[in-house]
């Protein structure tokens, strides 16, 4: 799995390390724009962050580095979809982001065989 993600072009997984552990995890993908210039998008998803690291600061910093990245590679916006939870928003707001939109979401079943 590492070794795929790792080729994907525009795919940053940013790793919170804790003395050699990984506390935490924002995967991050730029993705062209066909609007606003040609200006890409920073999509983040699997914001994580181990349950003894929560409230330490961990994913804010994260977040902010997320912010950084989108900035660094001329990104017009970064977005993200955040689970239907108070504290995640909150989270999320404290951070400067703001609910724009509603999302929707169709999983694809997968068949074995």
């Amino acid at each position: 799995m590492w070794a795929a993600i790792s080729r994907q072009q525009g795919r940053t997984v940013l790793v919170a390390d804790a003395e050699g552990d990984v506390v935490g995890t924002a995967d991050c993908l730029v993705l062209p724009n066909l609007t606003r210039g040609g200006r890409a998008i920073l999509f983040v998803e699997n914001v994580v962050v181990a349950e003894a690291s929560q409230r330490r600061g961990v994913g804010r910093e994260l977040m902010q580095a997320a912010v950084q990245l989108g900035a660094s590679t001329g990104c017009y916006k970064v977005q993200l979809l955040a689970a239907d939870d108070e504290y995640v928003h909150t989270f999320y707001e404290s951070c400067g982001f703001q609910a724009r939109a509603e999302g929707f979401r169709r999983y694809i079943e997968q068949h074995d065989g």
